[in-house]
Parts: structure tokens; sequence; C-alpha cells
């Protein structure tokens, strides 16, 4: 049985199909200033071929692909003039001054910034937190850590449908430990004819494969349904069982309230350039919980205890790192899992990104998302049936059960209609074969007004 929603669903008058309406709610929307703080890329130039600089004056496109990459914020450019000029200025020094007037620490505290900013955005102490490489990489990192499979135990239960860099992630790293992934991958997924992996489902995998179990790794969002797990409950259960628990944010990162401290979550890693707007393939981040960032040293200065990892240079205590005599001393928590040098450009970019969250709360964010997702949801199946709707929407109703994404089932061959349509109309937003949409307003930049405009046209290009 699923447990009672404690997010109640909105509700919409009768005239809530209407511009006015989607306007009236833009008038009352506490965030609805931050859409100040993007580029939104216009009409024109997304039907350009051409270099372009930004239309600011030009009618902008609506986009709701912030689920594949989130728009530029206006900070960005601020920010890495700020550090273009560091480098140019300063040279090497840059990684050991703060500069005044500049929005950025030394490089080599910069990667510190990012983390402060980005634990509350995932719930955690910022000693919990690492901005580093890229998801998959940081995956691969701390499975090496927290994989540790014997002749018993070494199963990894998984999504069914887990995004493909996840699923080669955690194949390679079975084979590498001499496994069949046919074997220990345990692969949980919806029942027959539905799309929703409910969480009793979940739980029942978790007890009767208890014994095989080394790992569980699922997606806090699921990319293509939409669904969003419950994490607490799910840790929790499977940690009473002696199971480490991981998770994949790459969709959940920006979008919904995580508590990864709270909840007890041994590790989890993000890409951070989706509701996160860092930039494409912007420098990534990983949680891991402070009782596995502890050093003991107990046994002497030379000799620390501390959780086995993959170790680099970078990830070296920074008041003995350029001793370089080769004796590793880990930074007590996630900073220790650190290997190389980070990109300063890239994360750069990360804490202009990150300037536009501190402005605000998750709190605030999530409270719009479930608004405006629900808004959503509420005008696509007004005034239809499931029989002569021509589409389905396979993210759960719930709102405690998705973050601010709806995906649109449409019926067999109008999908590449559909899409060409939306885009001659200066609508962006995900496709993916065979013929799902993936629709997500933004919080941070979208407004209802566009919500509506979008469905207005949805429902024109599938009558056509």
């Amino acid at each position: 049985m699923k447990a009672p929603s404690t997010v109640p669903k909105p509700e919409f008058p009768a005239d809530a199909d209407t511009k006015e309406y989607a306007a009236s709610l833009d008038a009352v929307d506490p965030l609805r200033g931050f859409r100040d703080e993007f580029i939104i890329p216009s009409k024109a130039n997304i039907a350009s071929k051409k270099l372009a600089k930004p239309g600011l004056s030009e009618e902008p496109c609506i986009y709701f692909c912030g689920n594949s990459l989130g728009i530029q914020p206006k900070a960005t450019a601020k920010y890495l003039e700020a550090q273009l000029d560091t480098w140019s200025s300063i040279g090497v020094g840059g990684h050991f001054t703060d500069l005044e007037g500049s929005p950025l620490r030394q490089w080599q505290l910069l990667s510190e910034q990012a983390a402060e900013s980005m634990s509350k955005i995932v719930g955690a102490a910022p000693e919990e937190v690492a901005a580093m490489g890229t998801l998959s990489m940081n995956l691969h990192l701390l499975l090496a850590s927290f994989y540790k499979p014997t002749s018993d135990k070494h199963r990894i239960l998984m999504d069914w449908k887990a995004f493909p860099s996840d699923h080669y992630a955690i194949e390679s790293q079975i084979a590498w430990h001499g496994l069949d992934p046919d074997q220990s991958m345990l692969l949980v997924g919806p029942d027959e004819g539905e799309y929703e992996v409910t969480t009793e489902k979940i739980l029942s995998y978790i007890d009767n494969h208890a014994s095989e179990i080394a790992l569980v790794l699922l997606p806090g969002i699921q990319y293509y349904t939409g669904q969003l797990f419950d994490i607490k409950r799910i840790t929790e259960y499977a940690q009473s069982l002696g199971i480490i628990v991981g998770w994949d944010l790459a969709h959940a990162y920006g979008n919904v309230e995580l508590k990864l401290h709270e909840w007890n979550v041994d590790f989890a890693v993000w890409c951070t350039y989706k509701y996160g707007n860092s930039g494409p393939g912007g420098i990534a981040g990983l949680y891991v919980h402070e009782r596995h960032g502890q050093v003991d040293y107990s046994a002497g200065r030379d000799s620390p205890k501390f959780r086995h990892r993959l170790t680099g240079w970078y990830g070296g205590d920074r008041a003995e790192r350029f001793k370089m005599d080769n004796k590793f001393k880990p930074i007590p928590g996630a900073g220790g899992f650190q290997i190389s040098n980070p990109s300063a450009i890239d994360l750069t970019s990360l804490c202009a990104a990150l300037s536009v969250f501190d402005k605000t709360s998750m709190s605030e964010i999530r409270k719009k998302s479930v608004l405006i997702t629900a808004y959503l949801e509420h005008l696509l199946l007004k005034d239809s049936t499931d029989e002569t709707r021509q589409f389905q929407i396979i993210t759960p109703s719930n709102p405690e059960a998705r973050g601010a994404q709806l995906c649109l089932l449409l019926k067999p061959g109008l999908l590449q209609q559909v899409a060409q349509r939306l885009q001659e109309i200066g609508v962006v937003c995900d496709k993916r074969e065979p013929g799902v949409v993936r629709v997500a307003p933004a919080p941070l930049y979208n407004s209802f007004t566009e919500v509506w405009t979008f469905v207005e046209n949805l429902k024109q290009a599938l009558k056509e």
C-alpha cells in the first residue's frame, strides 16, 4: 500500500485554462524575478544556423529543456570575466590570492566555494560535498570505494531503465571484479503495463535478495518517466539489512528538495548542467556521508586510517599537500575523494550558477515546481479522457513522486510531427524515441503563461 501524500496537490478553478488565469499566477509568483537572472534563447536564434549574440530584444523561445541542459545565467559572463582577468593579471598567483572585488575565491579554494553552495541544494554539510569531474567519472570513483563484492554478496540493485552511462559504469565495475554482469546486475522495473516502479516493489526486491545484494544504486529521478523515488525510505530499509546505498541525482539536483545527510545516504553523484545551469558538460558533484570520510590518526600522523578509495594528489590535506613527500593524508570528508586539480574555468561557471541558487532556497523552488507542474498536468488533461487523448502522462500524478517534469507518451507515429510543430513555434523540449516528449518547466526561469502557451500549441499539433 502506498503511503498517503503529504504534499497536497494544487487544485485549479474552472477558468484555469485561460491565458488570463496563467498571467494571474505569474503576477503573484514569488520567484518571478529570477527569470531576469537568465538569458533565454530567442526564437530567431534557435532557428538559426549561424553563431549569434543573445537576442535579448527578440521574442524568447519557450525553453522546457532544463532537464537536459539549463539555460545560461547572466552571472556566468561576469564570473568568467573575473576568472580570466585573474589568470591574465597574476598568473599562477591565482591559486593562492583572494582578489578584492572578485566574486571568486583563490583557485585552491574554489572547489570549496562551490561545495558550500551545493551542500545547501543537496541537504548536506559542506564537508560532505565535493565539486569535481563528471557524473560518470565520479560514479566510477565512488563505486571503486563502495562496491566490495564477495562470493555471496555481489549483486547491484539498479533501475530497469537506467541511463546508459550508469548502466555501463555498473556493468564495467562488476566485470572489473571478474564477475558476470548478467548474474550480478539485479534490475527492478515496473509491473507489466505500468511505468511507475513502486517503493513497495523496490523494498520487496531488497528483502528477497538481501543476502546477495552488495549495493543499491538508483536514480533519484528516473530520466525517462520522471518518477521521483522515495530516497529516504529506500535508503533506510536497505541499510537496515546491511546494504550500502548510493544515488544518481542527475535529474534531482536543483530540482527537488534533498536531505542526503538526514536521510543517512552513503554516497551520491550528480551533474550540474541540467536544473543546475552550470553549462554543457559542467563540472559535477559528489556526496559522501561524514562517517565514510573520517580520517583516523590514532596510529600516528604518518599512518592515517581512512576508507579505501582511488587517491589523487588533490585529495590530500592542503596543509601538507606541497610537502610532496608522497605520504597521502586525505582531507576529511568528501574532499578526500578528489583526484586532480579541478578546472578553474569549469568551477567558475558552476559558481556563477550557484550564485543564483544562493539567493533563494530549494524549499521555495520546490513550492513553485509543485504548482507549475500541476498546472501543466491540469491543462494537458482538461476536457479529454483516456480514450480521446492522443498521449499518456507516464510520470506519476502524485507531487511527491515527481519533480519539474512530465513525460508524455504519444500514440505511435505522432512524435516527429509534434516535435516539428513545437520546433517551428519556438518551443524547446526533449524527445525520446520511440514516442516520449519530456516537458520540464524549470521554476527559476519558466512562467505559467509559457505553460499555457505550450499546451495550446501541443493540442493543436496533435490535431494536425
